[in-house]
Parts: C-alpha cells; sequence; structure tokens
C-alpha cells in the first residue's frame, strides 16, 4: 500500500551499550511524569539509556518511511477540507522549543498507551516521530481533520471489537486524505491498490472508485485486517501484511527460520514495510502526545453537519450546482467516490453526502434536479455505455481465465493473487464451501 519514499539507515547497538544524554534546565519540567508541574528542575540532568537491539543479528538495515509523512503539507492545508472544515488556532510553543526529549521519555510513554498491538520504541520510530516532530502543521492538520473521518473508522472497530489503535492506519497511509493517491497508484484513506480492493469487494471504473469513499473503504480495509490477523493470529503481522502483503510476511518468516515476531523477521521484510509499523507506533504516539511537544490541533470549523441523500436516477452534480447554488468543490470533497461528478444511478441506488442545509434544498428540487439539462448531462446515445461501464466490477465482467490449484494453496490466497473475493470465486464455480483441492481449475474472471 506504500511506494518508495525517503531512505533511512539504522545503525543497531547491542544490547545494554549505554550512553548520556543531558537535558537543558527547563523551569516547571518534571522529567520523570514528562509534563509541567511549575517545580524548578535542575540544569544539566543526565540520564543513562539502556538501548535495547532494534534488529536480530547483526548489521544496518534501510526501511522506507510511509509516503504520507514526506507529503506536501501545503496542499493539505489548501485542501477544501482544511479551508472549510478547519480553522487554525494561534498556538504559542515557544516553551517547548528547547526541551530535549530522551529515549527514555519516549519508552515511557509509549508503555503507557493501553494498546492491543504492542508499541515497543526502536530507532527507526523515533525517527518517525522526528519526521512529525519536524512538520507540526502536518500534525495540527491530521488532529483537526480526523474529528471528521475518525468517527467513521471508531464505530466501525467498535462494532468488529478490533483493536483502537488500528484507527491510526490512515494518518500513515493517506495523511486522512480520502483522495490521497500514492505514486503507486494506491488510493483513499486506506491507499487500496487495485487487485486488492476488488479482492474486498470494492469497485473501481470509469464513474465510481469506491476505494475513495471514507465509509465503503473503511468498511474493506477493516475486514482486509481481520483477514490478515486470521492468518498470522498477531496484530503486528497482520499489519505488516496489510502493506506488503500476506506473501512477503510469509517469506520474510521462512527466511529468519521461522520466527514470528515483527522485529525478529524485520531485516528480512520489503523496506517500505519496515518503516510501515515503525511509522504507525509514530502515529499512535504524536497523535496522543501532541500537547506535550507544543503542537496545536486545527480546530473543526463548526457547524459542518452533513446528512445522506439515495439517488436511484442518473445525477450529475452540476445540475445540483445550477438548481441549488451548490459549491461543486463542496460536492466533490463529500463525495471522492464519484470521480467525473456523475452518479449512475439507474444501475443501482447510490449514496449522495451534503451539508444539511443542501440536503433540504434537494429534496424541495428533487423533479427538477433530475429533469435540469437531462439531455446535455446525459445524452440518450451515450446512456447505455456510461451504465455498462459503471459495471465494470460486477460478477461475470472481464476476461475469463482458469487457475489450477497447486498443492498448500487455499481459496483466500487464490482470490488475493487474482485481486478477486472468494465469494466471486465460489460463485463462478459453483462452489458450496472454500474446500479446494490441487489440481483442480476454478474459473476466474479478470
Amino acid at each position: 500500500m506504500l511506494c518508495s519514499c525517503t531512505l533511512f539507515k539504522e545503525s543497531q547497538k547491542s544490547s545494554g551499550e549505554q550512553f548520556v544524554i543531558t537535558i537543558p534546565d527547563r523551569k516547571g519540567y518534571d522529567t520523570e511524569k514528562m509534563q509541567y508541574n511549575g517545580e524548578d528542575v535542575a540544569t544539566d540532568i543526565k540520564y543513562i539509556v539502556e538501548v535495547e537491539a532494534d534488529t536480530a543479528g547483526t548489521g544496518v538495515y534501510s526501511f522506507v518511511m510511509p509516503e504520507s509523512m514526506s507529503g506536501n503539507t501545503d496542499s493539505l492545508l489548501n485542501s477544501w477540507q482544511a479551508r472549510n472544515m478547519l480553522r487554525r488556532l494561534d498556538c504559542d510553543n515557544s516553551a517547548w522549543k528547547n526541551v530535549v526529549f530522551t529515549d527514555t521519555m519516549y519508552a515511557k510513554r509509549l508503555a503507557s498507551m493501553p494498546t492491543i498491538v504492542s508499541m515497543p520504541y526502536k530507532r527507526a520510530v523515533r525517527t518517525c516521530i522526528d519526521r512529525y516532530l519536524k512538520n507540526p502543521s502536518q500534525v495540527s492538520y491530521l488532529l483537526g481533520i480526523s474529528e471528521f473521518y475518525m468517527p467513521i473508522i471508531e464505530e466501525e472497530i467498535d462494532k468488529r471489537g478490533l483493536p483502537y489503535e488500528l484507527k491510526y492506519l490512515p494518518v500513515i497511509e493517506s495523511a486522512m486524505n480520502p483522495k490521497a493517491k500514492s505514486r503507486m497508484g494506491a488510493k483513499g484513506l486506506w491507499q487500496f491498490m487495485f487487485p486488492t480492493a476488488k479482492h474486498c469487494g470494492l469497485k473501481s471504473n470509469n464513474y465510481i472508485d469506491e476505494r475513495l469513499d471514507p465509509i465503503k473503504s473503511t468498511k474493506a480495509a477493516l475486514s482486509y485486517l481481520e483477514e490478515m490477523y486470521g492468518i498470522f493470529q498477531n496484530w503486528e503481522l497482520a499489519i505488516a501484511a496489510y502493506n506488503c502483503g500476506p506473501g512477503n510476511v510469509n517469506k520474510a518468516i521462512k527466511r529468519s527460520g521461522g520466527k514470528t515476531d515483527f522485529w525478529e523477521i524485520y531485516p528480512w521484510l520489503p523496506t517500505e514495510t519496515r518503516g510501515y509499523l515503525p511509522g504507525f507506533i509514530a502515529a499512535n504516539y504524536i497523535m496522543t502526545f501532541y500537547e506535550d511537544h507544543g503542537i496545536c490541533p486545527m480546530e473543526p470549523n463548526m457547524p459542518f453537519a452533513t446528512d445522506t441523500i439515495h439517488v436511484n436516477k442518473n445525477l450529475h452534480f452540476k445540475q445540483i450546482v445550477e438548481v441549488c447554488g451548490a459549491d461543486i468543490e463542496e460536492l466533490r470533497a463529500l463525495n471522492p467516490q464519484y470521480i467525473k461528478d456523475i452518479i449512475p444511478g439507474e444501475n443501482e441506488t447510490y449514496v449522495l453526502t451534503l451539508t444539511n442545509d443542501m440536503v433540504s434544498k434537494f429534496i424541495e428540487n428533487e423533479d427538477s434536479i433530475y429533469k435540469h439539462n437531462a439531455e446535455i448531462y446525459f445524452p440518450a446515445e451515450n446512456i447505455a455505455k456510461m451504465l455498462s461501464d459503471a459495471k465494470k466490477n460486477d460478477d461475470g465482467n472481464g476476461n475469463l481465465i482458469y487457475h489450477k490449484i497447486k498443492n498448500g494453496e487455499t481459496l483466500g490466497g487464490i482470490a488475493i493473487k487474482h485481486g478477486v473475493t472468494v465469494k466471486q470465486i465460489m460463485r463462478w464455480n459453483g462452489m458450496k464451501n472454500t474446500k479446494i483441492r490441487a489440481g483442480k481449475k476454478l474459473k476466474i474472471y479478470k
């Protein structure tokens, strides 16, 4: 789900090595509790920090930091969401500019977080935390925009009983940008590549890309994470597999001699995956302890309430703009999945998100909206092709191929390989269960 970005090196220290860190005098800062308490702190307090080995074996291992951490913050701050849904606050963070945070402090804070996913302090984690701290404007944006997207993610996590810290994966995947697109073509909050999206049942064609739909992509991503956890029974490995696929994680496990701890198989993972879990830990850290670094969140520009309309006719965003006076950038920001400003409603019922005041206008003018310039936006000679293109991910579309089952293969693994779902393979082959036999051929449409 990530692509190549800045390359880092982390030098391994042997377990038990010690070094000294000096903290300058900071009046009122409690270095043990890591917070201001109004008491003086002695000058040049020295800490002896025991550094644990970051990786198995010896040597230097490169890793790739998640692309979103090196992204263009200006484009985020100039996005419609930032301009219309958030406002910047003036914060005085001068008191924090000269504070030096030690490895001990970071380790204590991470250990204090009530997470199911293990959050150890490593050098790669520190590198990722430092990247966030060098870009406080991005963190401010992330904290503000999360007020809109986190409730969607948290509700779905709660329904499934998953670790709550998984809600921060979109922070490192997309910087919480539902329209994000990576250099490798991954899209949306959760940065789905096309084959994985198809495997998870997300539609992607000339008119609709459900990878950009915050609700549908969240459900698909959490389903995929559950699937990965079902394979590895370990959340750190499930998160790694979300990034690079279960095949690469299995290869790393085999090459490590059968070890099943992320940090023990670390040297054998792809370079971008070595930076993925550290980036995830860093995102959890910075979204939790931002105040302790003097970072001020952007504030939601409330009231900004939305609701949904069910659309079962062909609809162009310009029809809403011209009849109701809507802002087309607002429509696009609230409905990023409709990539041509068109909802092919004659195919099936789709959901349109609008601000509350625009919902009222839409309902009052619904018939007029659908009729307005319909012959211009939906010429009769183009409708059939449009509706056909908008169905491209449906069962039975695409070229038929045959997959010969090999020893050890599972239906889930075959589905991932071909970018389809298990249910699709079962329907195409008239299967009542997921049992398969080596040597048999399966019909697959791609």
